[in-house]
């Protein structure tokens, strides 16, 4: 009984292609793009976990001034080496501590130029930040000391100055500053808010307050505990050292700010998993929209076969029968409908996911859920019309033109 309920519902479906096209068009829009929107959410919740582990791990990040709303304030005085050296002897627990001075400069080598942003720090920088080199080496100690000129170079900036060549011993001009380059950075790419990672040049922080930007302010301090360490304390013993040496008393609002990168992670995760949702609960919509395009046409298909849908109870066919046809023939429409919107959902997806640079995370959960309630629509929005087929009177139904 059902396998010819699906015969002759397909007959139905071919006998009316354009209108069955139109109707299934509503759920391909609806489960499309919850497919869609749920599969790009997921890449770009994977995106910036990935970024964020590439700030190393149990960091935490200082900089003066704060930063949120209703609080926001850039006038606090910087930080200085002595405040670096201050965390670094008197905070236990800690792995690594780096300083870090940024500004933008022409970088020239050759007739190439770049305007890129050189920063100033020592090697501690390469722990706190996870940064491993792709060539080269790190800053000898006597070249932090000292404020002998040398550089590392991210990828970009060695792409654009030197092409594939080797840029290592070679000198390029920061400003008007010459320096030697003795390493490349392994490529960062972008990070989740589309910025160039690699676009930079280090440089060491004595050489940069020097020779580049004429003070010896800090614009940051990334602070890496050990493993094992409870990085809430550190960031506690952090807060309490720093209102010391900058004389908040008690009761003022501290003009700086220590941001714990495991609690942005956290928070960034459920911020990023509520979005997924909220795109996937509004595409949802849709889906409503359809099974309801898909009851009115059902509807229009009860009023034209009614004379059939009599000569059908007026031969022996059961309520039942009548019933069941009418309901499979809505329920394949909208299973044919979330296949279709399930391939469009991730062809979509797979497109907007290179364009975005995400990655294309396929989760068959949601497929399968998106599939489950077309089939639900078809079952819901089709069962009226079903119902008023199979209840007509088939005297009356004859009498039908």
């Amino acid at each position: 009984m059902l396998l010819e309920a699906v015969k002759l519902a397909f007959q139905a479906i071919r006998r009316n292609a354009l209108r069955s096209f139109l109707t299934v068009l509503g759920i391909v829009i609806g489960v499309g793009a919850v497919i869609a929107m749920v599969t790009i959410g997921r890449g770009t919740t994977a995106k910036v976990t990935a970024d964020l582990a590439q700030l190393g791990s149990n960091l935490l990040f200082v900089r003066p001034g704060q930063f949120g709303p209703g609080r926001a304030s850039t006038d606090a005085k910087p930080f200085n080496v002595r405040d670096v050296e201050a965390i670094r002897s008197q905070i236990p627990g800690l792995r690594a501590v780096a300083p870090t001075a940024q500004k933008s400069f022409t970088v020239i080598y050759g007739t190439e130029n770049r305007l890129t942003f050189v920063t100033g720090t020592d090697n501690d920088y390469f722990i706190t930040q996870a940064w491993t080199l792709a060539a080269g080496r790190q800053f000898l100690e006597s070249e932090m000391r000292g404020g002998r000129a040398v550089c590392l170079v991210g990828e970009t900036v060695r792409d654009k100055l030197f092409g594939r060549a080797d840029p290592i011993g070679h000198n390029i001009r920061v400003k008007n500053v010459p320096c030697e380059v003795i390493g490349v950075l392994k490529p960062k790419g972008q990070s989740s808010t589309g910025a160039d990672q690699d676009d930079v040049v280090l440089m060491p922080l004595r050489v940069f307050h020097r020779r580049l930007a004429g003070n010896t302010d800090i614009g940051s301090i990334g602070v890496s505990a050990r493993d094992g360490v409870d990085t809430a304390k550190v960031q506690a013993d952090v807060e309490r050292l720093l209102r010391e040496r900058r004389n908040i008393s008690a009761g003022q609002i501290d003009d700086f700010s220590v941001r714990d990168m495991k609690q942005l992670a956290e928070t960034t995760m459920a911020t990023t998993t509520m979005l997924t949702a909220l795109l996937g609960a509004v595409a949802a919509v849709s889906l409503l929209v359809g099974g309801i395009g898909i009851m009115n046409i059902m509807l229009v298909s009860v009023t034209e076969r009614t004379r059939e849908i009599g000569i059908r109870l007026a031969i022996g066919a059961l309520e039942g029968q009548v019933l069941t046809q009418f309901l499979v023939e809505a329920v394949v429409l909208s299973l044919f409908g979330g296949v279709v919107g399930i391939l469009t959902g991730l062809g979509l997806a797979w497109l907007a996911s290179g364009g975005l640079r995400v990655p294309f995370v396929l989760d068959t959960t949601i497929i399968l859920i998106a599939f489950g309630f077309s089939a639900l629509v078809g079952v819901v929005f089709g069962f009226f019309p079903a119902r008023r087929a199979a209840r007509l009177d088939p005297i009356e139904a004859l009498r039908h033109e």
